[in-house]
Parts: structure tokens; C-alpha cells; sequence
């Protein structure tokens, strides 16, 4: 199927040790990521052949992001320096009743100054099979829109598969571009959809319910709206408290429903990264499987990267097939 490429911030994470809050901190951990990087390194770990379409700061963060990624074997030929310092975001991680909390600084970050004029995309796309966005991407400045929209334009002119997890953000969008309508836009252009009702009910200014009739009809408007979309792929995540999750994945693909088991995870380590790990484990699953499977591989990853500390899934294949396959009891492998 070719490689996989994937475009985004790399974002570094800064959170207090453990469960802290950061009034009772002296000092934080950090992690690299970003919701685009995240898929790209889980699907390198899963050992897929991954590009990665970036800029980053020209100072020693920078550097040490880059070494990071190159850590999964990612392709980073085509993340480019600036002058701009490196996005970042803190996190305090809750507990229990208590729900964790996120404050970012990435608007005027490297990504967001990068230059699309400078990205050669149809070099970028060689011998590529996918292409993935997010809803992240476009809501940091004009210039990773820009970027962003002629790169997937590029794929679909090369016949790539664009798939799309179009996440809305509304502490972004701050350049004056209206958030739903750059993302029907982008949506429109792209191939395979990963969301539900609340993504449709954003992109399309609709109110469908959330119950499995309003996710059909959705699918349906939002195929009627975007007819290039021809899969649509939902994660339900069921937050008990912020110690205790449940995921369920459902699809509609050529008119066909169906759905997946619901997997519980408690105690849960870290939900950040989650959504891409089911889009990691999405894209892994059409490759090698057919849709049903896919389906079901992606909640499996999802639900175990709960399990995992920072931004991104380290688990191989081997470790979501046995949990998707029902080994989830967590005895010691030796």
C-alpha cells in the first residue's frame, strides 16, 4: 500500500510528576507529540514505512524533537527549521473526580509559522498509500492551512487515500478563518472520515443525536455534503471518571453497520494520545485487514494506550491483536 505520510505540529508536553497539580510542583516531565506525530510514530512502531510533514524551531529543542522522531525511523526530510520557538502545552493529569486540565502556547510556535511555499508536496507524496490530517493542523494559522490544503489536494491528484480525523479545537482559529468551513472544505477533499456525531454536527451545522439512528443519518448527510467520503469511522469513548474508560468503535462502509465490543480500561494511566491511537490503529487495520477488522484493531488500540504514560502508543501489533482478541487479562508474558 505504499507509506503512509502524515502532517502536523510536533508539540512538546510538560506535566508535574504523577497526579500532581502544578501549585504543588517544583518540576515537570516532558514529553515530545502532537496529534499527527502521535499517529505517525504508532504506526512506525507497528512497522509501517511513515513521512512526516513538520517545521520546528533551529535551536536545541528543535533538535532534540527531530531526534525524537527520527527515534521511530520517521521519514523527517521534510520537516523544516525556523527562527519560531517550539509549540508546547501543559497538562495536569486528573484523578478520579478530578478531570485533568490542558493550557496551550502554540500560536506562534514553529508550526504555525511554517511556509507552504516551501513544501514540495508532490515529493513529499511519493510513493505514498495515505495521507493523514487532522482538524488540529488547519486551526493554527493560515499558513499550516494553506500547507495543509494544497498537500491534500496533491494526494488526491496522485489517487492517495486522505484519511481525516477532523478535530475542532475552539481555543484556536484565532487568524479569522471560521473552523467549520475550513474543515468541510478540507473534508471535502478527503477520502476516509474518523468521527462521529459531534465531528458531523460541527463540520456540517447540523444536530443529529449521538444514538446509533443519528450517527447513521449523519453519515449519510455528511456523504451527501462530502460525496468523496466513501468510509466513516467513530471511536465512543465512555469516561466513567478519569480513572476508568470504556471504548466502542462503529462504522458505516458501503451502506454496511457494524460495530465493536465495548472494552473497559481501569485504572487509567493517560487518556492524552488516545483518538490517535485509534487512528494509528485505523489506518494500520485497513492495510492488513478488511474493515470490520480494522474496526475492531483500532479500538483495541485505543483502549490500550490508556494503559501507556505521554503522547504516543508504543504497543506493537502483537500486543492490540491480543487485546482485541480478548487477552486482556494482564498476565506477565515470560
Amino acid at each position: 500500500m505504499g507509506k503512509i505520510l502524515t502532517f502536523g505540529e510536533i508539540i512538546m508536553r510538560l506535566s508535574p510528576s504523577g497526579n500532581r497539580t502544578m501549585k504543588q510542583s517544583h518540576e515537570m516531565e516532558f514529553f515530545f507529540g502532537g496529534t499527527e506525530l502521535n499517529v505517525a510514530a504508532s504506526l512506525a512502531t507497528m512497522g509501517c514505512d511513515v513521512k512526516h510533514v513538520s517545521a520546528v524551531s533551529d535551536d536545541f529543542v528543535g533538535e532534540s524533537a527531530l531526534s525524537f522522531v527520527k527515534s521511530f525511523g520517521i521519514d523527517t526530510g521534510f520537516i523544516s527549521k525556523n527562527e519560531y520557538p517550539l509549540g508546547l502545552y501543559f497538562l495536569e493529569v486528573g484523578s478520579s473526580v478530578r478531570a485533568s486540565r490542558i493550557a496551550y502556547n502554540r500560536l506562534n510556535g514553529s508550526f504555525a509559522n511554517i511556509q507552504p511555499e516551501n513544501i514540495d508536496w508532490n515529493k513529499a507524496l511519493a510513493d505514498c498509500g495515505y495521507f493523514h490530517w487532522t482538524g488540529i493542523s488547519p486551526g493554527i494559522s493560515e499558513a499550516a492551512y494553506q500547507s495543509l490544503k494544497k498537500g491534500i489536494q496533491t494526494a488526491r491528484e496522485l489517487g492517495i487515500e486522505v484519511t481525516t480525523d477532523p478535530a475542532y479545537r475552539s481555543n484556536l482559529w484565532k487568524y479569522g478563518k471560521k473552523g467549520s468551513e475550513v474543515l468541510k472544505e478540507l473534508v471535502s477533499y478527503s477520502t476516509i472520515f474518523i468521527g462521529g456525531v459531534n465531528e458531523i454536527n460541527e463540520i456540517l451545522g447540523t444536530q443529529f443525536p449521538s444514538h446509533k439512528e443519528g450517527f447513521l443519518q449523519a453519515c449519510e448527510e455528511l456523504k451527501k455534503q462530502c460525496p468523496s467520503i466513501h468510509k466513516i469511522f467513530d471511536k465512543i469513548r465512555i469516561g466513567v471518571t478519569a480513572s476508568s474508560q470504556q471504548t466502542q468503535g462503529r462504522a458505516l462502509v458501503n451502506g454496511n453497520y457494524f460495530e465493536t465490543e465495548l472494552l473497559e480500561v481501569n485504572p487509567v494511566v493517560d487518556r492524552i494520545g488516545t483518538g490517535d491511537a485509534f487512528a494509528a490503529g485505523l489506518i494500520y487495520g485497513l492495510i492488513n485487514f478488511d474493515d470490520e477488522k480494522a474496526l475492531n484493531f483500532a479500538n483495541a488500540a485505543c483502549a490500550i494506550k490508556h494503559t501507556i504514560l505521554g503522547d504516543i502508543n508504543y504497543c506493537s501489533a502483537e500486543d492490540i491483536l491480543e487485546v482485541m482478541v480478548g487477552n486482556s487479562g494482564g498476565r506477565i508474558k515470560r
